[in-house]
This record gives structure tokens, C-alpha cells and sequence, in this order.
């Protein structure tokens, strides 16, 4: 049995130890909105926040997250998640979508740690979200959106 808490809601779940934690989430919490890319942290498509930190849940496995906290894509909240994701509607980020979920809790990573990113720190924190639609110039734009309309 795994404890933790997700998008606030505490959960227990009854799975393998090694389960990996986004099958977890997809599988037993119907919560899909993270996506498996290619299983072996290279793309980015499965990450969460994990007690404030993305990380890539498809090697994550649910019995290290025991205790821990969340958040999926479908709880993302604050001031920062709103700035991104109205940046990314603004600026028609997605193409296929399929790394979308990924690619914005990562910016919102960023931007809770560093609220006004260079390129050099979007390229940084970016780094391990693959887009197979190439709008990597929409996203570090909607970044830098993002971390201006929090200015005002």
C-alpha cells in the first residue's frame, strides 16, 4: 500500500511497490491527462510534480512517492500554471498536443523557481521535454509571456 497526496486529495492505492507511478495515476486514478512518451524519462510526456518538483514518472516507481505530494496537469494550480497556460493559449503553443501536459508543468516549474527566465533558463529547465512538432520557439515565447504578465 502507497499513501500520498495528489492535486490535494489524499489517496491510498494497493499496487507493486514498482509500479511505475504514471500507470499508477493513468491506470488506477483514471487521471490521463500525463501521457506515456517512451518510458524511459527521455521525453518528458509523463511529468509531474512530485513534492514541487517535475519528474518524470513513467521510472518513477509509486513506492518511492510514499508520503509525498502531486500534482498532475488536471490539479495544476496557482499563479504561475494560469500565466502558462494562458500564454500557451495565446500563442497557439500545441500542435498534436501529445507533450503538451509535460511541456507546461515544467514551464511551470520554472517559473515558481524563476519568475523571470532567460532563454538560457527555459533552455535549461526545457531541456528534457521533446516536442515532436518543433514549436519550441512558441513555447520559450509563452514563457517569457508568462513570467511578464505576472510582472504586472
Amino acid at each position: 500500500m502507497t499513501n500520498f497526496t495528489i492535486n490535494g486529495r489524499d489517496v491510498t492505492v494497493d499496487v507493486e511497490a514498482d509500479t511505475p507511478l504514471l500507470w499508477v495515476v493513468r491506470d488506477e486514478l483514471r487521471l490521463t491527462g500525463s501521457k506515456f512518451g517512451c518510458g524511459v524519462a527521455q521525453c518528458g510526456a509523463c511529468t509531474m510534480m512530485v513534492d514541487g518538483m517535475p519528474r518524470r514518472t513513467c521510472i518513477t516507481p509509486v513506492g518511492s512517492v510514499d508520503g509525498a505530494s502531486i500534482e498532475t496537469i488536471e490539479g495544476l494550480e496557482g499563479r504561475e500554471a494560469e500565466a502558462v497556460a494562458a500564454a500557451w493559449q495565446g500563442l497557439d503553443v500545441p500542435q498534436c498536443g501529445w507533450c503538451q501536459s509535460g511541456q507546461i508543468i515544467s514551464a511551470t516549474a520554472l517559473l515558481r523557481e524563476v519568475p523571470k527566465p532567460t532563454d538560457d533558463d527555459i533552455d535549461a529547465a526545457m531541456a528534457g521535454n521533446v516536442c515532436r512538432c518543433a514549436t519550441y520557439v512558441r513555447i520559450r515565447q509563452a514563457i517569457h509571456d508568462a513570467a511578464d504578465s505576472m510582472e504586472g
